[in-house]
């Protein structure tokens, strides 16, 4: 069984192909802040101020680094939405892999740990 825990223990891959239906929707139960939109997986993550939500991308940024799989951020005062696909898979048309999902449990992760308690 599929665990956010068990997804942030797990490194990303380089794949070539992409995640089935079932494996999306397993994914999705454990990532229930995440949302899928046109084969990528989106979260708007807020904040309290801009200098709050820049410390989330670069507290991030490690990650991304680390994992070697970038997702597009869009960044204003309050929030960062997240965007993660897999640009390798399904003979290089792009869609949804593990890594998409790996890379998302950590981000949540920092967010809880980090941000979500000092933004009540």
């Amino acid at each position: 069984m599929l665990t956010h825990a068990a997804l942030q223990q797990q490194s990303c891959k380089h794949l070539t192909v992409g995640a089935t239906q079932p494996e999306i929707a397993a994914a999705m139960a454990v990532l229930s802040s995440w949302k899928v939109e046109h084969e990528t997986i989106i979260r708007q993550f807020a904040f309290k101020n801009y200098h709050q939500t820049i410390e989330f991308v670069n507290t991030i940024a490690s990650i991304i680094h680390q994992e070697d799989h970038h997702p597009e951020l869009l960044i204003t005062y309050n929030r960062c939405t997240v965007r993660f696909n897999t640009h390798s898979v399904n003979d290089g048309a792009g869609g949804l892999s593990h890594n998409d999902f790996i890379c998302a449990a950590k981000i949540d992760a920092v967010f809880e740990e980090k941000f979500l308690a000092n933004n009540g």
